[in-house]
């Protein structure tokens, strides 16, 4: 729990896809609305498509920003079998290769979601190009 609730009173989703909804044009949703959708609709159909990019940066970010962690964990968890991976790599020494091999694995989620998501990063960054 103290791991958990810190993250979901974070502020930096709220404020990234406020940014990122401030550019989606209001013809759109005029455009919606005089076709008679609703304001469910209108979300479902119109702006969440338009802010999957932005969605996508903040999973990502916010996946890199958690598989990180190490100083809450360290100080909220005295168990070693509840601490993540993170803290582990920090406390591991002695031979390299199992520190290489490790450290690979460690980073072998956060390369395929980045992967998975690079599309919507470059559509991300072609829309950004287009002024409204």
């Amino acid at each position: 729990n103290a791991i958990i609730l810190p993250g979901i009173f974070a502020a930096f989703g709220v404020f990234m896809l406020r940014q990122f909804m401030l550019h989606i044009p209001y013809a759109y949703i005029e455009a919606a609305k005089m076709d008679g959708a609703g304001h469910l609709r209108i979300f479902r159909t119109v702006i969440v498509p338009m802010v999957k990019p932005g969605l996508a940066a903040l999973v990502v970010l916010l996946f890199v920003d958690y598989w990180n962690m190490v100083e809450q964990p360290l100080i909220f968890l005295d168990d070693p079998f509840k601490q993540p991976l993170s803290v582990y790599l920090s406390r591991l020494s002695g031979e390299p290769g199992i520190a290489f091999a490790a450290s690979m694995l460690y980073m072998a989620p956060m390369v395929l979601l980045f992967l998975y998501a690079e599309t919507y990063f470059i559509e991300g960054i072609q829309l950004s190009g287009i002024k409204g």
